[in-house]
């Protein structure tokens, strides 16, 4: 199993750092994976086979198709979206809202300064601007991601991109991060796609506002 845990990194064209990161071990556990001196554990064979589409009789005995059919390589949209022919989705500022919480609790307060329309994209609930450059370079700040807001962390699917509010000594911050489990009871662990940035757990009751990222905008201005 192991030889074919690297042949499907390489498929899918990921460094271990970003397969490591979809499992949520380190890199240094991937590699002992790969090389054979370690196994894939229980769960982390359920995440590829849950998340990544792969065939667990290839994975096991390397039987048959290495997935069941073509997986999604987009990390933040899941296999089971349906897309809307055409929507309009609200882009709000969050100078305006004053972040997450006000926005998510009270939508129609506020008025989007714009309205992004395009085909066949997944139902979205609004749109917002990313700052920073965790998530970088899949986001880069000044990016649009779409969002579908979540009232429950119950709804969360491990692994997979997130719009969201944490509350740290009574002050608002708001990010985009990969969400994980925890070994820690009653806690997540947020992620970046930056390696300059380390990985951090932090308290589900610190949660204020959660949204699946379901699609992402970069606009490259041409002078």
């Amino acid at each position: 199993m192991n030889t074919r845990v690297k042949a499907l990194r390489k498929s899918l064209g990921w460094t271990q750092e970003q397969l490591a990161k979809r499992l949520g071990i380190g890199k240094a556990a991937l590699s002992m994976i790969e090389t054979g001196k370690a196994s894939l554990t229980t769960r982390n064979r359920n995440l590829l086979v849950q998340e990544l589409n792969v065939n667990p009789e290839w994975l096991e005995e390397g039987i048959g198709a290495m997935f069941n059919a073509e997986p999604s390589l987009q990390p933040y949209r899941l296999r089971s979206d349906s897309t809307v022919p055409v929507q309009s989705v609200p882009l709000y500022s969050m100078e305006a809202t004053a972040g997450l919480v006000p926005l998510f609790t009270d939508r129609e307060r506020f008025r989007p300064i714009d309205n992004i329309v395009i085909p066949n994209l997944p139902k979205c609930d609004g749109a917002l601007y990313v700052a920073g450059d965790s998530m970088y370079p899949l986001l880069k700040s000044g990016d649009i991601v779409l969002y579908k807001q979540l009232h429950s962390v119950e709804e969360i699917f491990w692994g997979d991109m997130y719009l969201l509010s944490i509350d740290l000594e009574g002050e608002e911050y708001v990010m985009v991060k990969y969400i994980q489990r925890s070994e820690r009871e009653g806690y997540v662990r947020l992620v970046s796609e930056n390696r300059h940035h380390a990985d951090k757990e932090v308290a589900i009751s610190r949660i204020r506002a959660l949204a699946l990222v379901k699609a992402s905008i970069r606009i490259n201005s041409i002078r």
